[in-house]
């Protein structure tokens, strides 16, 4: 089979063209993509709600890099690499050239994972690295579709315990984490994916904000 090359603009039973000039055939999959483009369009439209929220988190992130604390993110499965992803943008650079930002996934340090998983429970294994990292005037950032893993509302349960600031990026009904994160962002979307892309979004949006929040660059 040949290197597609060329996607036509019909939505379902289209010709492509193959770089080897193979026969062409039809991409059913063309219609996907199409609906994909109209749930997140249509999602997007919607975000303009959250305006305040996100302001408001970004607000209490600030306070608490501002106050020298730092910022630690944790998420599951594609909200731990949009974890380790916000962090990269604050310790790296986002858009301003500045300092470095004390930031932090919590989804990267494999040996910790798999030892607080193994030795007690998966659930544990934010709320025990939150426990050990964390210091009152910190602030926690968790990122989750459903609002409902465990492992966040533990880990939420704990920075409230120690005095650390919660915001949590959710979708859907925010679930049990809402009333747990003292900001909560919650996108209005029930697909999973599209919320996704909802919460990168959010996430650069709150790394400006940090950026101009405290007068970097």
């Amino acid at each position: 089979m040949g290197v597609l090359i060329k996607v036509p603009q019909a939505a379902d039973g289209a010709r492509v063209t193959w770089l080897d000039g193979a026969v062409p055939a039809s991409v059913p999959a063309v219609g996907l993509y199409q609906r994909a483009l109209r749930e997140h369009r249509s999602l997007f439209a919607r975000l303009q709600v959250l305006e305040g929220a996100v302001a408001q988190a970004a607000a209490v992130m600030t306070q608490a890099l501002a106050s020298g604390g730092k910022l630690m993110f944790c998420g599951n499965g594609g909200s731990a690499a949009d974890s380790q992803h916000l962090a990269a943008e604050l310790t790296g650079r986002f858009v301003r050239e500045r300092r470095a930002l004390a930031a932090m996934a919590l989804t990267t340090d494999t040996s910790a994972l798999t030892c607080i998983a193994n030795d007690y429970d998966f659930d544990q294994v934010f709320e025990r690295q939150v426990r050990a990292l964390g210091r009152a005037g910190d602030c926690l950032v968790g990122i989750s579709t459903s609002g409902k893993s465990p492992n966040l509302l533990r880990a939420f349960a704990a920075a409230r315990a120690l005095g650390i600031h919660t915001v949590g990026l959710l979708g859907r009904d925010g679930g049990a984490l809402a009333a747990l994160s003292d900001v909560p962002v919650i996108v209005p979307g029930q697909s999973t994916a599209r919320i996704q892309e909802a919460h990168i979004f959010i996430g650069h949006s709150l790394c400006g904000l940090v950026e101009e929040g405290l007068g970097l660059g």
